[in-house]
C-alpha cells in the first residue's frame, strides 16, 4: 500500500482499521508452519498425555507410547549417541525408567542417588545422594497447577517420603517428619506381617498417589490391600481391601477368618489410570501360599485380577478374575492397556491385560466385560489331599495367546546336544503338562509359561487409538514336584563352641546353596556377572539378620526367595559365613554411603522410625478349622537353570495384537541367545526382557535380555535397526522425550560388560541418550 492511499485509509477507518489489519496480518503468520527439523514430518498437536514422559512408564496410561515424529523408519540409522550421563559403579540404576519434565531428567544413579539434570546436555543440576533402600524402577512426579510445587515421590523399604523436585531436598512437611510408615492402616496388626513396600513406584492421579505392596509371598505374608495417599500431606486418602473382609464382596471366596492370615493378592507390578474417566486399573498378583492353596479354598478373589476402582475414592467399579484359587503363581503384572478399537462398527474403549500365564484378556473399560468370549474351561484337578482345586478356568477363544501351554517332548529343544537330550528326553517324557495342571507331590509337572514366563512386569505397550498392543513375552517353563514342609528342623542353636553342629548346619548349607543359589553366584561363589554378585567374604561385610532379610524380602537385582525357611537360610548362611569369617562377632555395620562428586544438595532419605523385619505371624490364628497349607516347590521353578530353554524357540518374542480385528498380527523372536547364536529364537529367560516405546512413525523400540536395543517395523515385527549395548541384561525401561525441536532416547545400560575378555571401559556405562544429528552436523 502506498503512503497517500494508506493515509486516506486510516482518515476513512481510523484507528480501528488498522488494529484489525495487523490482527489479521498475525493471525495468518501464525497459522503458516515454521521451519523445524528437515527430517520432521507436521503433525497435529500432540497430547498432553503422550507428549511427556513425565510418568514411570511415560504416561498415566502405561502405553509407552509417543507422539514424537521426528525419528523414523527412513532416519533410524542416523541415530547416535548424544551424550552418556555415567551412572556410578555402585547402584542399582539399571532397573531405573527416567522421567522427564521441563527440560530435567531425573535418574537413579551415583551410588543410590537421585540426580536431576538438564535433559538435553546432562549437566548436573542437583544430587540427592545416599538413599539407599530406595524403589529402583522409578519414581512418581507431582505438581501444583501453577507449577510452583513439584514433589518426586517414592519409597524407602515400609517408608513413603517426597523430595523437592525444585531444591532436590526431603519434604519434612510430609507425614511425619518427612515420611510415611507404610506398614500403617493396613487393617492388620503390624506384628503380624514383615513389609507393606511396593516394587513398583505406582502411580499419580490428580492429588493423589495410588499404591500396591511387593509383600512376599511366604505363607504369611501380608495383605497386597491398594491405597491411596495425600501427595501434600501424606494421609492416608482410602484403601480396598484384596482379600476381602466380612461383609464386603467377594468374601465368601475365601475360607472363614482368612483376611486375618491370606497374603499377597497385590499389586506389585505397573497399575494404569484412565485420566479422563478416573478409573485406576490394577493387574493383582497370586494369593499366597503359591504352590500349595489347601488353606484358601475358593476362587480367592481378588486374587489374579484385573480390578477397576474409582482412582479418587477407592470404590470397586468392576473386576475380572482371570485364575481361580492359582496354584502356579500366575500374577497378572504386566499393565493394563488402555486402548480404543472398532468394534461391530463402533468405537469402544477397552482393557487389555497380558498374563503371566500367555493370555491377553480384553475387557470393556468401563464394565470389565469380555469383548470375545472367555469361557469357563474344565482343567484337571489335584490329586493332593486337602487341595480342592477350581474346576474351570476362563481361557480366551478369539485372541489367541502369546505362549506355549504344553510341554511335548516332541518339543524338546532341538539344540540341544546328545548328552542333554539324553537327560531331559526321559524326565520331560515322565512329567505331566496342561493348561493349568495342578502340582504334586508325586510327579513332576512341566508348566509352561511358568512362574517367570509370560508377560511380566514393564512387558507391554500399545497404540492406544490404533487399538494395537504389544506384549514381551517368554516362553519360560517350570519344573515343578512339591515337597511337605519339614517343620521339625532345627531352628539354630544359641550354644557356642559346638564345632560338630556347626559344621553339619554348614554341611546342609551347601546342599542348599548348591539347589537355591549356586546358578546365579557360581559353584565357587564368586558371583555370575549380569546375574549374581560374588558372596566371597560375606560374613565380614553382611550380618546374618540382614542377609535373613535379603533373602527372605529380595534386595537389588535378587529376587524375594519366601520359600526358603529360618533353618535352610541360616544354614546357606554358616556355609557362606562360617564364625571365624564373621567381623565384629557376626553383627557387622552399617554399610557406608560414598557421597559423590557434585551439587550434593541432601544426604540419605528423611528420618524413618526403625522397621524390623524379624517376626512376623508363626502360624494360624487361634480358632483356625480350615486345612493347613504345608506343601512348597521342591525341583525349583528353573529361573536362570534347569527349565531354560527346555522347549524348541522362540524362548522370548514380541508379539502384536490389532484389537479391531482380534487377531495376533505378528510376533517375532526377540533378543539373541549366545549359545545357540542364531537371530530370531529369542533369549532364554526372557522374564528380562523388559521396556518398550511406541512412536506414531511405525517405529517399536525394545530392549532384551542380550544386551541389544532394537527397532521394529509395527506394521509387519522386522527388524530395522539395532545398537549394541554391549552390557548385560539392561532390565529399565528406556524413555522418550523432546527438548529444543529435537527428540531423544534415552537408556539405561548399567550392567557389568557382557564380554569378560574387554574391560569395564570398553563400552559406556551409565544413561545413553540418543538423537538425531543436528541440523548441518556431519
Amino acid at each position: 500500500m502506498k503512503p497517500v492511499a494508506f493515509l486516506n485509509f486510516y482518515r476513512s477507518w481510523g484507528v480501528k482499521a488498522v488494529i484489525l489489519l495487523f490482527t489479521v496480518i498475525a493471525c495468518v503468520a501464525a497459522i503458516i508452519p515454521k521451519k523445524g527439523n528437515p527430517g520432521a514430518k507436521k503433525k497435529p498437536a500432540a497430547s498432553k498425555t503422550h507428549s511427556v514422559w513425565r510418568d514411570y512408564g511415560g504416561s498415566p496410561d502405561q502405553s509407552k507410547y509417543v507422539d514424537f515424529t521426528q525419528i523414523t523408519k527412513q532416519n533410524i540409522n542416523q541415530l547416535r549417541l548424544e551424550y552418556v550421563y555415567p551412572s556410578g559403579d555402585k547402584t542399582e540404576a539399571y532397573k531405573f525408567n527416567p522421567i522427564i519434565v521441563d527440560g530435567v531428567m531425573y535418574v537413579l544413579a551415583k551410588n543410590n542417588s537421585l540426580v536431576a539434570l538438564d535433559a538435553a546436555t546432562g549437566k548436573e543440576i542437583w544430587i540427592h545422594a545416599g538413599l539407599r533402600g530406595i524403589i529402583q524402577r522409578g519414581i512418581n512426579f507431582w505438581e501444583s497447577k501453577d507449577k510452583k510445587q513439584k514433589r518426586l515421590l517414592t519409597c524407602f523399604g515400609n517408608s513413603l517420603q517426597a523430595i523437592d523436585a525444585n531444591t532436590g531436598k526431603s519434604i519434612l512437611s510430609f507425614g511425619n517428619n518427612g515420611s510415611v510408615d507404610l506398614k500403617q492402616g493396613l487393617d492388620r496388626d503390624t506384628a503380624l506381617f514383615t513389609r507393606a513396600a511396593p516394587s513398583s513406584p505406582g502411580k499419580i492421579f490428580e492429588n493423589l498417589l495410588i499404591l500396591g505392596s511387593f509383600p512376599g509371598e511366604a505363607l504369611f505374608s501380608g495383605p497386597g490391600h491398594v491405597r491411596a495417599f495425600d501427595v501434600i500431606t501424606g494421609k492416608q486418602v482410602w484403601i480396598f481391601h484384596t482379600i476381602p473382609f466380612p461383609g464386603e464382596p467377594g468374601y465368601e471366596t475365601w475360607p472363614k477368618d482368612a483376611y486375618k492370615y491370606a497374603g499377597g493378592c497385590n499389586a506389585w507390578g505397573d497399575i494404569s489410570i484412565d485420566v479422563k474417566r478416573g478409573i485406576a486399573f490394577f493387574p493383582l498378583g497370586a494369593p499366597t501360599y503359591d504352590y500349595d492353596g489347601s488353606d484358601r479354598e475358593g476362587m480367592d478373589l481378588y486374587g489374579d485380577c484385573i480390578l477397576a476402582l474409582d482412582a479418587r475414592t477407592g470404590k470397586h467399579l468392576w473386576h475380572f478374575q482371570t485364575v481361580h484359587h492359582d496354584l502356579w503363581d500366575y500374577d497378572m503384572t504386566a499393565a493394563p492397556q488402555l486402548v480404543t478399537i472398532m468394534h461391530n462398527g463402533k468405537k469402544l474403549d477397552v482393557v487389555a491385560g497380558a498374563s503371566k500365564g500367555g493370555y491377553l484378556y480384553v475387557l470393556d473399560r468401563v464394565t470389565g466385560k469380555p469383548i470375545w468370549p472367555i469361557p469357563e474351561t474344565p482343567v484337571p484337578q489335584s490329586d493332593m489331599p486337602h487341595e480342592h482345586t477350581w474346576p474351570t478356568q476362563p481361557i480366551p477363544t478369539v485372541i489367541p495367546p502369546f505362549t506355549k501351554h504344553i510341554a511335548l517332548l516332541s518339543d524338546l529343544n532341538p539344540y540341544f546336544t546328545p548328552e542333554e537330550k539324553a537327560i531331559w528326553g526321559p524326565r520331560l517324557a515322565a512329567a505331566k503338562s496342561a493348561p493349568f495342571q495342578p502340582l504334586s507331590d508325586q510327579y513332576e509337572t512341566v508348566e509352561i509359561p511358568g512362574a517367570f514366563g509370560g508377560a511380566n512386569f514393564e512387558n507391554t505397550a500399545s497404540n492406544p487409538d490404533k487399538g494395537l498392543v504389544y506384549v514381551l513375552f517368554a516362553n519360560e517353563p517350570c519344573i515343578y514336584k512339591l515337597k511337605k514342609i519339614d517343620h521339625t528342623q532345627t531352628r539354630g542353636n544359641g550354644g557356642g563352641g559346638q564345632n560338630a553342629a556347626a559344621a553339619a548346619m554348614a554341611a546342609a548349607g551347601k546342599t542348599a546353596y548348591v539347589t537355591n543359589c549356586q546358578s546365579c553366584h557360581g559353584e565357587d561363589r564368586g558371583g555370575i556377572n549380569g546375574i549374581g554378585p560374588s558372596l566371597l567374604n560375606l560374613g565380614s561385610r553382611i550380618p546374618a539378620a540382614d542377609f535373613k532379610n535379603i533373602v527372605t524380602l529380595g534386595r537389588g537385582r535378587m529376587p524375594a526367595q519366601p520359600h526358603l525357611d529360618d533353618a535352610t537360610i541360616t544354614s546357606i548362611y554358616a556355609y557362606l559365613a562360617p564364625p571365624a569369617a564373621r567381623g565384629r562377632g557376626g553383627r557387622g555395620g552399617v554399610i557406608a554411603e560414598t557421597i559423590p562428586v557434585g551439587p550434593v544438595v541432601a544426604t540419605g532419605p528423611a528420618p524413618m522410625k526403625p522397621s524390623s523385619y524379624g517376626g512376623g505371624m508363626k502360624d494360624y490364628p487361634e480358632g483356625h478349622t480350615t486345612d493347613r497349607a504345608e506343601y512348597v516347590e521342591a525341583n525349583g521353578n528353573g529361573y536362570g537353570i534347569d527349565a531354560v530353554n527346555l522347549l524348541s524357540p522362540p524362548w522370548a518374542g514380541l508379539a502384536c495384537y490389532d484389537l479391531n480385528k482380534g487377531i495376533m498380527k505378528w510376533t517375532v523372536g526377540h533378543g539373541t541367545d549366545p549359545k545357540v547364536g542364531i537371530d530370531g529364537l529369542g533369549y532364554p529367560g526372557g522374564a528380562s526382557n523388559k521396556g518398550m516405546i511406541v512412536t506414531p512413525t511405525g517405529i517399536i523400540f525394545a530392549t532384551s535380555r542380550d544386551g541389544h536395543l532394537y527397532a521394529y517395523d509395527a506394521d509387519n515385527g522386522k527388524k530395522i535397526w539395532d545398537f549394541d549395548l554391549q552390557r548385560s541384561n539392561p532390565n529399565g525401561v528406556p524413555a522418550m522425550f523432546e527438548e529444543n525441536g529435537r527428540q531423544y532416547l534415552v537408556v539405561c545400560a548399567s550392567t557389568p560388560i557382557r564380554d569378560k575378555t574387554k574391560g569395564e571401559d570398553s563400552a559406556p556405562k551409565g544413561y545413553l541418550v540418543f538423537a538425531l544429528p543436528k541440523k548441518g552436523a556431519k
